[in-house]
């Protein structure tokens, strides 16, 4: 469905010159990481015989946008359980889900929190047989294991790798890549202290501007210019973070010119419209020249 041909582009800030790997562009509407996560669920509904995907997400899920395309392309119906009132059903991400054929239901926060929850998943799997489930976030080991094949031979010289952190499934995938002189580097974007289980591997937990989905002006500055300096756009939730973290390790010289340095931009464009209308924000006016 998707061939993925890795683009990097280079740029550099402060004497340092740093790799973006761009998964944002591996194709327009299923966005980065997210076709990673789903390929080998997708692949495991189709042995199963199943004509159904259900799976889980908030509001302004990428996953959520990202699961409806893909179901599409692939010829397989597609369920999202949102966490959230009815209400959302008009903003940018849930249009574009149910354009593509995405049915919605609309759940408590209390029932939501049950999505992991044996029972409750049974329940689901007696009600639609027919479908197979997929965790939010893509979070189980068939995302993890597409997450795997992020990091390419071409990616071979780069010795530090920087990416955002969520579910984790991202990071676990590419930690299980990693050649021997390689390390990674998550930038956790909710407000908990996630810790590193793997060699190689870091869990930053100070980058989350007050938790998932949450932004201060000081990250909205950056982002602008961010994207003025180096004309690449990036998403509130994830990427802003995972950039600012990196440039303000950059600025502590917390990092030495010996590395060879990687970011993930892990895409998640599509929710910047949804975004902005929830937070009633104007990107042309965080502009702080003062970050160059």
């Amino acid at each position: 469905m998707i061939s993925y041909t890795p683009v990097i582009n280079q740029i550099s800030y402060n004497g340092y010159h740093i790799g973006v790997l761009r998964l944002d562009l591996i194709h327009p509407e299923i966005s980065g990481n997210k076709w990673f996560k789903l390929k080998y669920n997708l692949e495991q509904a189709v042995k199963e015989n199943k004509n159904t995907i259900i799976t889980f997400g908030g509001a302004f899920s990428n996953h959520i946008a990202a699961t409806s395309i893909a179901c599409k392309l692939a010829g397989l119906k597609s369920f999202g359980i949102i966490r959230g009132e009815e209400t959302s059903a008009n903003n940018p991400t849930l249009s574009f889900a149910n354009k593509n054929g995405m049915e919605l239901l609309f759940v408590s926060r209390d029932e939501y929190s049950q999505k992991k929850d044996s029972g409750y998943l049974q329940r689901l799997r007696y009600m639609y047989p027919e479908a197979y489930i997929i965790p939010e976030g893509g979070d189980n080991q068939l995302g993890q294991k597409g997450c795997e094949e992020i990091l390419t031979k071409k990616m071979s010289d780069y010795t530090t790798i920087f990416c955002a952190h969520g579910t984790g499934t991202t990071y676990k995938g590419i930690s299980k890549s990693l050649l021997p002189e390689q390390n990674i580097v998550a930038i956790n974007v909710l407000n908990f202290e996630a810790k590193a289980e793997e060699a190689q591997t870091e869990i930053l937990n100070n980058y989350h501007f007050g938790g998932y989905a949450k932004h201060t002006k000081e990250l909205l500055d950056f982002k602008s210019w961010f994207e003025e300096t180096y004309s690449i756009p990036l998403d509130y939730v994830y990427t802003s973070k995972l950039f600012f973290a990196v440039f303000d390790l950059l600025k502590q010289n917390k990092l030495n010119q010996e590395q060879k340095i990687l970011i993930i931009h892990s895409g998640g464009l599509q929710g910047n419209a949804g975004y902005e209308q929830r937070y009633n924000l104007n990107p042309k006016r965080h502009v702080n020249d003062a970050q160059g």
